[in-house]
């Protein structure tokens, strides 16, 4: 009984199988055979492990990853030529101003001592005049009491 119960099975998937390859070649039987025969070779180098569209994929995703790889090494070497031409930048940048604070630094030293020696040329011309005017104001007061006292001049 259940040789029979298998037969019938095995027979119902034949007939069912043979419904769909006639169905989906057009109703053209050779064009069924054909498309039968590639799926059962298909399926056969499956379980062999000779999967031709694995193989395909393999070799697909070795092309893309050295592209995917060149690409990457493409834009690691511009970012960095970009960061070696940054660095040459920022560095001239600081040599200008480095110059620019000494040329600085130079002007206002020179600003202070024209400074300082104005301030001293003023500052002594004003003790020679405070001098002389308290030299002239202690001759005339020295005269002035002793003209009070009557020794004159």
């Amino acid at each position: 009984m259940a040789s029979r119960r298998l037969l019938q099975i095995g027979g119902a998937t034949v007939a069912v199988g043979t419904v769909y390859y006639l169905y989906s070649a057009g109703g053209n039987p050779q064009v069924a055979e054909k498309k039968l025969e590639h799926d059962m070779s298909a399926a056969g180098a499956r379980l062999q492990g000779k999967d031709l569209s694995a193989k395909e994929a393999q070799k697909k995703g070795e092309v893309w990853a050295k592209e995917a790889g060149a690409t990457l090494d493409r834009t690691v070497d511009n970012v960095r030529g970009e960061i070696k031409q940054a660095d040459s930048i920022v560095t001239s940048k600081m040599h200008e101003a480095g110059s620019k604070v000494d040329q600085l630094k130079d002007e206002g030293t020179k600003h202070l001592k024209d400074a300082y020696k104005d301030t001293s040329k003023e500052l002594q011309q004003t003790a020679d005049n405070f001098d002389k005017t308290v030299t002239k104001k202690t001759a005339e007061a020295k005269s002035g009491i002793s003209s009070w006292l009557g020794f004159g001049k």
